[in-house]
């Protein structure tokens, strides 16, 4: 956009400049100024300045034709310099050149005539000087912010969708912002440009009407620079912010004055629940614009920028005062509708009544002051609360989460706990078991030994029995039925070795069980470890019903607190001094409260503390205890593999002498059966012999009757010894077998 003047309005061009010329010239102000030497000094300089910008305005189409535009979109009553002349009155000429004064003498006017200066801005400041003068009220001429205007526009701001979002409700029913047009692009722009050079605060609803207001009377470029300055120094910035403290403060300073100067109606809205910020927040965010006709708030909008936010208390209060009677007749909804539409019917007729109304309302600066410090003093208490509160639900969040912590340690100790003596329980039962198994096993091996010593005993009676000689195939089938008996005998007892020694491994096994579970000092120090728990549990949830009674005793001294400060500034001074001594025990109490807690925060982590020591104790010296065990295990386990190794080399050899002695044993068996066969065939051959011989002597008739008898009987008798001899011996063969069946059972 096109720069702008400073020093005059540029809106002065479109009233002075004709169709046909493009300068000023001295007769087309009035009648009375119909030759240059009529005209005071002054006069003609402000002539010249005028029209220095008509040339200036010339140069740069594109600002001509946005201020041409928003003077044509505003619907305002400006005319060509032709017209306008031709129908101003005797007084509007007299305006015209007390205020071009004003303007020229600008500096010597704010210093010297502030007084007269504030009558005539409060009787309205012309159209045609309102952009000069706002900007000088201000003092937003030449700020180096100007210069980066068109920077700022390349640049992209976050708040470009909530801008677009709202530029279509601002003013929609002024020409100058339709749909599509030319304000709402350069409405766009001045907010955009603002929200880049404020990050802070960005973009806020409601500060679109502001700055339309300042683009129905100058370009777009002045137009955010007066709102820069607004922002800077009309309180506007902190009213805007996020936190919007400073809207906070004005409806507790306007409230105040309400319960001050208008006590029935405060009793009536406080009645309906009727808060300030209902229907005074919009007066204090758009100065009115939103609220009432657009000349009522642009007259306003004219002593807000000379008084700043002065005058929206005294408008509003004159507000509340015309319409007192209306208002405590209604009710919550009927209040907003009154405030809607009743309100600003009642203004159409012009801004003088409200304004004259709003001058006669008692204003007291220092008053507004000593609210403001109410106030701060009220949110720092508020603050400080909020944290105190904050603090005490932090430290009610840590003590459920060290409760759960520590029902969770109980209940993991309790767990570990019973299960241990369950575990006991079991083992010792299993271990009972073994042991009547293994007295039953005993008992079965002392009986298996018994039988095995009576068959031992009955072989050996056997062997040292004298052989019958009638009946040698009884003894035999004995001796056969006796071995059977044996090697059953040494069956069995080879079975209870084995389990035997199955329970043997069984107890071995259960023992190192038992070992590793929890003797009986151990269960002990659990059960002392739960019942601390248990007590650490105890006193943090005896801590935590205190906070809980703590925090509820300062809700109610916070609600007394508020009660007492609500009525305040009607009391006595005495009772304002009590007050004061409340508040000062308020914060003894709160002092005293947050050093309670922190002595509980200190004692909870010192108990904490304890509690992790104890803990890391318990688990260091079960470490101890466990590494103890183990080292006496391994000393064990080594010492059993020793005397494994041992019995295993014993083993080996004796299992090598009985196989030596096997070997020897068959090979003696075999040299006898060798023997007995030759010894055999040698006496068969002899029977033979003899045979032979008793046939031929019983041929030959060599043999008498006397001598025959005793020769047959000695002939049987040596046949007799010759079997005899020749049979080995039943006993013998039954020992050589029993001891091939141990060997083979080895």
């Amino acid at each position: 956009m096109a720069s702008q003047v400073a020093t005059v309005p540029s809106s002065l061009q479109t009233t002075t400049a004709t169709s046909s010329s493009t300068s000023l010239s001295p007769s087309s102000l009035s009648p009375t100024l119909a030759s240059p030497a009529k005209l005071s000094p002054d006069e003609l300089e402000l002539l010249a300045k005028l029209e220095e910008q008509n040339r200036l305005l010339e140069t740069d189409s594109k600002s001509l034709r946005s201020v041409n535009g928003s003077r044509r979109n505003s619907g305002s009553s400006l005319v060509s310099s032709s017209s306008a002349s031709s129908n101003l009155s005797h007084l509007e000429e007299d305006s015209w050149i007390l205020w071009g004064r004003i303007v020229n003498e600008w500096e010597e006017v704010r210093k010297k005539k502030e007084k007269q200066l504030k009558d005539l801005v409060r009787k309205g400041i012309p159209h045609h000087f309102r952009a000069i003068v706002w900007q000088l009220l201000c003092n937003a001429q030449n700020m180096p912010i100007k210069d980066q205007y068109s920077e700022l526009l390349k640049m992209t701001s976050p708040c470009e969708k909530l801008i677009r979002r709202d530029i279509a409700r601002t003013y929609p029913e002024h020409d100058f912002f339709k749909e599509d047009s030319l304000g709402q692009e350069v409405l766009f722009n001045v907010m955009k440009a603002y929200s880049l050079v404020d990050r802070e605060v960005g973009y806020c609803q409601g500060s679109a009407f502001i700055v339309g207001l300042l683009l129905m009377q100058m370009p777009e470029e002045e137009a955010f620079c007066v709102f820069v300055k607004l922002m800077q120094d009309y309180r506007l910035r902190e009213l805007f912010k996020p936190s919007m403290a400073e809207l906070g403060l004005c409806m507790y300073q306007f409230e105040c004055m309400i319960q001050e100067l208008l006590p029935e109606l405060h009793i009536h809205f406080q009645a309906q629940s009727f808060h300030t910020s209902m229907y005074a927040s919009s007066w204090f965010l758009t100065i009115f614009l939103t609220s009432f006709p657009l000349p009522v708030a642009t007259r306003i909008f004219d002593i807000f920028m000379l008084e700043g936010l002065e005058i929206v208390f005294r408008v509003g209060l004159a507000i509340l005062q015309m319409n007192q009677a209306e208002l405590i007749q209604l009710d919550m909804e009927g209040m907003l509708q009154h405030f809607q539409r009743v309100i600003p019917h009642q203004l159409e007729s012009g801004p003088d009544k409200v304004i004259l109304a709003a001058y006669n309302v008692k204003y007291n600066a220092k008053k507004m002051k000593k609210l403001e410090k109410e106030y701060t003093t009220i949110k720092t208490k508020e603050m400080e609360e909020q944290v105190e509160i904050k603090r005490l639900r932090t430290e009610n969040r840590l003590l459920k989460q060290r409760i759960d912590t520590l029902e969770k340690e109980s209940a993991s100790l309790a767990d570990r706990l019973i299960q241990g003596q369950v575990t006991r329980a079991q083992e010792a039962e299993e271990t009972y078991l073994v042991k009547r198994e293994l007295a039953t096993v005993r008992q079965q091996s002392e009986e298996t030994a018994a039988q095995l010593e009576l068959a031992q005993s009955t072989i050996r009676e056997l062997h040292q029995r004298p052989l019958l000689k009638g009946n040698p195939h009884y003894t035999e089938d004995s001796v056969l039925q006796l071995e059977r008996e044996l090697v059953q005998v040494r069956l069995k007892e080879a079975e209870s070795q084995c389990a035997l020694k199955e329970m043997q491994d069984k107890i071995l096994d259960i023992e190192k069980r038992n070992t590793s579970l929890p003797d009986d000092t151990n269960v002990v120090r659990l059960q002392e470890e739960l019942i601390a728990v248990k007590l650490r549990e105890a006193e943090a949830v005896t801590g935590l019903k205190q906070l809980r009674q703590q925090v509820r005793d300062l809700d109610d001294h916070w609600q007394r607190h508020l009660a007492r400060t609500t009525g305040r500034w009607k009391d006595s001074p005495r009772k304002n001094s009590v007050s004061e001594l409340q508040d000062e025990l308020m914060s003894v109490r709160l002092r005293e409260a947050e050093a309670q807690a922190e002595l509980r925060e200190t004692r909870q982590r010192m108990m904490e503390l304890e509690t992790q020591n104890q803990i890391h104790s318990n688990q260091l010296r079960r470490a101890e205890q466990e590494g103890r065990v183990f080292q006496e295990r391994v000393t064990l386990l080594t010492a059993q593999n020793k005397g494994l190794h041992v019995q295993l080399q014993e083993i080996k050899r004796k299992q090598a002498e009985i196989e030596c002695k096997n070997k020897e044993e068959v090979m003696a068996v075999r040299l006898r059966e060798a023997d007995n066969i030759a010894a055999m065939a040698e006496l068969q051959q002899q029977i033979s012999e003899l045979e032979i011989q008793k046939e031929e002597g019983k041929v030959q008739g060599q043999l008498n009757n006397t001598d025959s008898s005793q020769y047959i009987r000695d002939l049987k008798d040596q046949i007799a010894e010759l079997k005899h001899e020749a049979d080995p011996d039943p006993l013998l063969k039954s020992s050589e077998g029993g001891q091939h069946v141990q060997s083979a059972q080895f």
